[in-house]
């Protein structure tokens, strides 16, 4: 269906929708499926817990059999239980922690602000902050497993990961090209824990973790072989991104590469719907938060002097793209 002809019913759906997400957050939090798989006795005696236990069947993330008993489904084990192989329990966590401010929407159309201090998760916070960069680590390894295999770095020696998180981009690529060492930077209470992520991975001996502002930290012209920036430029003004992939092209080897990862959207920054949606996340967040287009990062490469390359959609069901370009 378009999205342009949604029906009565579609729209009686959407008001609603909200619901299965506060289903999910729920359960997440009371590790429910961690729970199930372990088979926990009693879990459904209390009334509240057996009401999301149902609720958690009807939308589909759990099963159940005629006598009762609860079971998890192939993707909630996959990814809902704790430790999982592919465990998004950290990120859904995250998405619980902003999930109040899309209540308040309609005073962020009224003043076009924040609405909440766009640094409580950078730092002001440290809970909300080590809780956004667990996150990031959980999303990263998630999108990382169709993202490295993209990433050439023929031929490259040394990385600069710019706004890298907590460095599990630099720790992926680091495993999937040994003869590549990585620098990564983050603001400092992100960088901390960045730190403490490498070293538990072993990592520590080739990807170093430095505290800085993508905004103005500098390195000597020529230092890296390959700059990634993997998940922020959404947080930026076209004119802080220019700048920023300025600052890249100057830290890199002339033909030396610039690989972005982000959600974009076509020239019209209505599709793809989630890439939309989340351009509303991020405005709710921060102070410059939207999604670009393909066309636009593209433009902004040239002004900093890069020679744009290709630009690649991830494999479903990530809603990332990969863009390329090369130091002229």
């Amino acid at each position: 269906m378009s999205k342009a002809n949604l029906s009565t019913q579609g729209i009686i759906d959407l008001a609603s929708a909200y619901y299965g997400s506060a289903v999910l957050f729920a359960a997440v939090e009371h590790d429910i499926f961690t729970r199930v798989e372990k088979g926990e006795a009693g879990l459904a005696e209390q009334r509240g817990m057996r009401l999301l236990l149902d609720a958690c069947v009807a939308i589909g993330l759990l099963g159940k059999s005629p006598d009762g008993a609860y079971s998890n489904t192939s993707a909630g084990r996959a990814s809902l239980v704790a430790g999982s192989p592919a465990d998004l329990t950290k990120a859904i966590l995250y998405n619980r922690d902003v999930y109040p401010l899309w209540g308040k929407l309609p005073q962020f159309a009224a003043t076009g602000k924040p609405v909440e201090k766009p640094g409580i998760h950078l730092g002001e916070d440290p809970s909300r902050t080590r809780r956004f960069a667990l996150s990031m680590r959980s999303r990263a390894f998630a999108i990382g497993r169709s993202v490295v295999p993209l990433i050439d770095l023929a031929g490259c020696t040394r990385l600069l990961d710019l706004a890298g998180g907590p460095g599990t981009y630099a720790e992926l690529l680091a495993r999937a090209n040994p003869g590549v060492n990585f620098v990564t930077v983050d603001l400092p209470a992100i960088s901390s824990i960045a730190a403490e992520c490498v070293a538990e991975a072993g990592m520590a001996g080739r990807v170093e973790c430095v505290a800085g502002d993508y905004h103005t930290i500098t390195f000597p012209p020529g230092s890296f072989d390959a700059v990634t920036i993997f998940g922020a430029l959404h947080q930026e003004s076209p004119e802080q991104i220019t700048c920023i992939l300025k600052n890249a092209a100057t830290a890199l080897k002339p033909g030396g590469r610039v690989f972005v990862l982000d959600m974009m959207t076509d020239s019209t920054h209505t599709a793809p719907a989630f890439s939309a949606l989340f351009a509303v996340n991020m405005a709710l967040t921060t102070d410059n938060g939207w999604v670009f287009s393909d066309d636009e990062l593209k433009g902004w490469l040239r002004e900093a002097g890069f020679t744009p390359g290709p630009t690649t959609p991830l494999p479903p069901p990530m809603p990332h793209w990969l863009a390329t370009g090369t130091k002229i």
